[in-house]
């Protein structure tokens, strides 16, 4: 199974905020022996906010979106998911009960009647609008729910907020209630070593070859002004772990035979 992000948000692509969900994903991921397979970021552009869900909904991988499921004019996930899916918004009777009880809450702190008739607080329901069949993600920093729609076969798309305090609890809640059969089913190990001064094209026959035998990535990281090894290629394999040990000793075979200076080796497991 396939998992991604989408991250949504004007204020992400004109750098104006930075954006820090798709570290944590990956961090939350990997503590679950899972990894990540793509991330997007979309603007705020209703068009293509839908045709990204609906590729995500058609994709048949489990899908985290993080953002855009307020209720002001920029926030358009909802409707998006909503056309994405050719469903209607509806009120979600579970969310609408929840922002309630938020608004209560607030009232009390402040020492306040709670007036659900009043235009502030029925604004606030929209935020309990999603599409029709959707189920809710609970919220524990603040009870306004987010909510998870099916895509093809397994897959589904997770709504959640843009502000990490809120988002990172409910990614987790959603991983550990509904994916724990895929948690750490193998040890996924990355290996690589520091390549001197040598240069991609010569050694991409080698890659090409490890690549082909061995059921694993093969990936190289060039760099040119490196404090400590100057000129030179990280280069390396990842997969099951058995299988990347065996590939990283025919790899580094390979560079021997080339006559290339090696550096450290790194090593990185996940599960």
């Amino acid at each position: 199974m396939n998992f991604g992000v989408i991250i949504i948000g004007d204020e992400i692509l004109s750098g104006k905020r930075a954006d820090k969900h798709l570290a944590q994903t990956i961090k939350l991921m990997g503590a679950r022996g899972l990894q990540l397979a793509y991330a997007n970021y979309v603007g705020d552009d209703p068009v293509r906010i839908t045709a990204t869900l609906a590729s995500a909904f058609a994709s048949g991988d489990v899908v985290f979106s993080f953002g855009g499921i307020g209720a002001t004019p920029d926030d358009h996930t909802r409707q998006c998911a909503a056309t994405a899916l050719n469903r209607e918004l509806v009120l979600h009777p579970q969310a609408r009960d929840l922002i309630w009880e938020r608004m209560q809450d607030i009232a009390r702190e402040n020492g306040q009647a709670f007036e659900p008739e009043r235009d502030d607080n029925q604004h606030r329901l929209n935020m309990g609008m999603f599409p029709l069949g959707a189920t809710i993600i609970p919220n524990p920093y603040n009870k306004i729910a987010g909510f998870s729609c099916q895509g093809a076969n397994r897959g589904a798309v997770h709504f959640v907020p843009g502000f990490p305090v809120m988002a990172w609890p409910m990614v987790e809640w959603v991983l550990d209630t509904h994916y724990a059969d895929c948690f750490n089913r193998a040890v996924w190990m990355e290996k690589s070593v520091i390549v001197m001064g040598a240069m991609e094209a010569s050694l991409t026959p080698l890659m090409e070859d490890v690549e082909r035998v061995y059921s694993v990535k093969v990936f190289s990281l060039p760099s040119v002004d490196h404090p400590s090894y100057g000129r030179h290629i990280e280069l390396g394999v990842k997969g099951e772990e058995a299988m990347a040990e065996a590939a990283f000793v025919a790899l580094l075979q390979g560079l021997v035979r080339f006559g290339c200076t090696l550096g450290p080796e790194i090593v990185r497991k996940i599960g």
